[in-house]
Order: structure tokens, then C-alpha cells, then sequence
């Protein structure tokens, strides 16, 4: 790695950890998995599901790398795809659980109800009453007072239905 990236990489992760949020550091910088994330599509485009599997996992691991939140989103929403578009839904939903997991944890870790929301909204995705429970509550906390946070806590809870009431997400 030359010089040059090592300092672009660190302005990056500084401002990550500095601002409490998980937004790109730099404006207009394209995120480290974004490019895997397009191969995936691409190769779904072309039903080349080894090759969209493949540019999952490196998307996966290229978003593990850093602190950030909305890389595992994008990752977790790569593999829905994968796992609808092959027929191998549940073996993929388990590859998004687990990314979805380690986007709400980082989403927590930065105060971001932003970040729990999203990850929130991929367990909706998966049919998961228990993780939208838990993640309502995570962003309620998060939300605390901040009027604006309130109001995408409950625009999203109307948008998905309260699952502890309904037993299950509507989908």
C-alpha cells in the first residue's frame, strides 16, 4: 500500500470514528465495497451466480475492514439477492443475518439511528419479528429526545408495522 492510500484510508477512518456517524469521511468518495457490491449485480445480470458469490465475500470482507455500518447493510442486501435470484434463499438469508448483525452493532457502537434502522429494515426483509423488536428498541434509546430521530424511528415503525404487536413483519 503506498503512502498516499495509507493516509486517504486513515483521514478516512479518523473522520469515521470522530463524527458519531458511519457517513463517508470524504464527500463524494466512493465506499470500499461499492465496486464489489456492482460486480455482484453485474454477475446476477448474467447468471453468473459463482462470480456474484465471489464478489459477495469480497465485498463482505472489504466492509469488515472498516467501522462502518453501511457497508455490512450493502453487503447483507447483496446476498438477499443472491438467494433469491438462485432459489437458495435460506442459505443466503443466513449470510445476510450475519451481516445484518454486524451492522447493528456498529450502528450502536456510533449512536447512529440511521445505521440500526437500515439494519433493522434487512431483518424486515428476512421476515425477522424479533430482530425489528430489538431493533426498535435500539433506535428508540438512540433516538432519545432528538425530535428528527424520533420522527425516522416512527415513520419506519408505521412503514413496517410494530412487530411486537403483529407477531411477525408484513412484508
Amino acid at each position: 500500500m503506498t503512502g498516499a492510500i495509507r493516509v486517504v484510508m486513515a483521514a478516512v477512518v479518523l473522520g469515521l470514528l470522530g463524527s458519531g456517524e458511519a457517513a463517508p469521511a470524504l464527500a463524494g468518495a466512493e465506499a470500499p465495497w461499492t465496486p464489489a457490491i456492482r460486480q455482484v449485480d453485474g454477475a446476477l445480470s448474467r447468471r453468473e451466480y459463482m462470480a456474484a458469490l465471489r464478489a459477495a465475500n469480497d465485498a463482505y470482507a472489504l466492509a469488515q475492514a472498516t467501522p462502518r455500518w453501511d457497508g455490512m447493510v450493502a453487503v447483507g442486501d447483496a446476498y438477499r439477492r443472491i438467494g433469491e435470484v438462485t432459489g437458495l434463499r435460506q442459505s443466503f438469508d443466513l449470510k445476510a443475518r450475519e451481516a445484518y448483525q454486524h451492522a447493528l452493532f456498529r450502528a450502536r457502537q456510533h449512536a447512529s439511528v440511521e445505521g440500526v434502522l437500515r439494519a433493522t429494515e434487512g431483518y424486515a426483509a428476512l421476515g425477522d419479528g424479533a430482530m425489528v423488536a430489538q431493533g426498535l428498541r435500539i433506535a428508540e434509546r438512540l433516538a432519545g429526545s432528538n425530535a428528527e430521530a424520533q420522527a425516522e424511528v416512527k415513520l419506519f415503525r408505521t412503514r413496517v408495522g410494530d412487530p411486537a404487536l403483529a407477531g411477525a413483519v408484513r412484508r
